[in-house]
Formats: C-alpha cells, sequence, structure tokens
C-alpha cells in the first residue's frame, strides 16, 4: 500500500512518515523544501519526495501523484508566524483537502481511497451534540474573527462531513480532533473519544505529536479500527497528560 502524506515536514506530519516507513508502508511525500527533512528520508528506498505547493500543482499532477495510493494523509496547517497566520493561503488545509479529493474523484478508480485529515479539538463535530458554553462560544467566536486558521480548519472538516458525506463511492474519511500538541519521544498511551470530554478553550487536555501520528497510522493499517471511526471526527488525549 502507499500513503501520500502532506504537511510531512511539520512537527507532526515527519511523526507520522516516520510510523508509516515502520510499518513498511510506501509512502509519498509533499513538501515545499528539502531543508526541513531528516537526510535519512533522501535516501529511503520506501520514500518518495515531491517538492512542490500542493496548491501549485496542476490537477493533472495531481491525480497523477495520488492515483496509486490506497491513502491520504493531510497534516497541513499554518506557520504560527505573522505571515503564517494572516497571509495567503488561507484556505491552506481546506483548499487542499477540495483538491485532493477531486483528484481521488477523477482517477474513478474501484476501491475506496481513505482520507484522514489532522483537525482539533477547537472545532465541533457538527453532526454529533457537542454543546459548549455561552463562554467558550464567545471566544470561538474571537478566534473565527481574529485567526483565519481556525475557520480553515473548520471549513476542511465540515467539506469532509458535507460534500464526501458517509456513503461516497471513492473516499471514505477520519478527521482527527488531538487536544493540546506536546513533543515526546516515544509512543505512550493514548485515548480516543468520539466527541471532547473536556473543554477545548478552558481545560484543554494534551496528547504527544508522536501518538497523534501512531493513532493516524494505525487507521491505515488497522481496518477494524478505520471502520470502528470512519465519517467521524475521534478526539486524541494521552493518558498522562
Amino acid at each position: 500500500m502507499t500513503v501520500l502524506v502532506v504537511g510531512a515536514s511539520g512537527a507532526t506530519g515527519s511523526k507520522l512518515v516516520e510510523q508509516l516507513l515502520i510499518q513498511n508502508y510506501k509512502v509519498k511525500v509533499i513538501v515545499r523544501s528539502l531543508e526541513k527533512l531528516p537526510n535519512s528520508w533522501k535516501t529511503h528506498d520506501n520514500l518518495q519526495i515531491i517538492v512542490a505547493s500542493v496548491l501549485e500543482l496542476s490537477n493533472t499532477e495531481i491525480r497523477e501523484i495520488v492515483s496509486d495510493c490506497s491513502a491520504v494523509i493531510s497534516c497541513l496547517g499554518h506557520n504560527l508566524t505573522f505571515k503564517g497566520i494572516y497571509g495567503h493561503p488561507r484556505k491552506l488545509v481546506t483548499d487542499a483537502t477540495i483538491k485532493l479529493c477531486n483528484a481521488i474523484k477523477s482517477n474513478n478508480q474501484k476501491g475506496l481511497t481513505k482520507y484522514v485529515l489532522m483537525n482539533t479539538t477547537g472545532n465541533r463535530n457538527r453532526d454529533l451534540h457537542e454543546p459548549i458554553s455561552f463562554a467558550e462560544k464567545c471566544v470561538i467566536g474571537l478566534l473565527r474573527l481574529l485567526l483565519p486558521p481556525h475557520i480553515d480548519n473548520e471549513k476542511a472538516a465540515d467539506y469532509l462531513r458535507t460534500q464526501i458525506g458517509q456513503n461516497d463511492d471513492f473516499i471514505e474519511w477520519v478527521a482527527v480532533r488531538p487536544d493540546s500538541l506536546i513533543n515526546e519521544t516515544n509512543v505512550s498511551n493514548y485515548t480516543i473519544y468520539a466527541s471532547p470530554t473536556r473543554s477545548a478553550i478552558f481545560n484543554a487536555g494534551k496528547v504527544s505529536r508522536i501518538n497523534v501520528a501512531h493513532f493516524m497510522a494505525s487507521l491505515i493499517n488497522d481496518n477494524n479500527l478505520w471502520n470502528k471511526w470512519k465519517g467521524q471526527m475521534p478526539v486524541i488525549y494521552s493518558e498522562s497528560h
């Protein structure tokens, strides 16, 4: 099986690539630069590196890249700089998700492709009843006004929920919602829930990036796990936090 990872040079995306390689997958990555990549990646037999911006690739190029991929995972996010937060592209995650899904559909291949989106607990799953307090609604309203990446995350997940939906002929999806991300070296125990069990704004939990990567790789590897969470937006917390 070949897996495409976009956002592979990021802090979580790089952990995901390592997890997939450990499991002997063939991996393709699309990165804007080779600069941040480990040297070991550049000579790895199971890793193909495509240097490009996802949004600048033509539709034909994207279709060719995904044509042999059984799964596509997006770890895209906005850099935490003024330009990354307020500059263009404002809808990086959403536009990449739409472009990749359109490419999968246009190839018209038999069999379903798994699409995994890394999202955030700050985004509610509107298919479920996930009540939040008035104070949380106020804060999230401000985030929508002041931080374009928050709206981008919401719209990307909404595209999967409403446009791909639960019965697409070509794509099944999972939107993984980690809480506050931290760095740890090794995979540890973590717990998955259908909805947040604590306030993402006022009582956020923590989860290591390597645990998020492990869960996303496991979704690809374990069909029982995939069938449990497909079409949903599972929340992940590290048990030690």
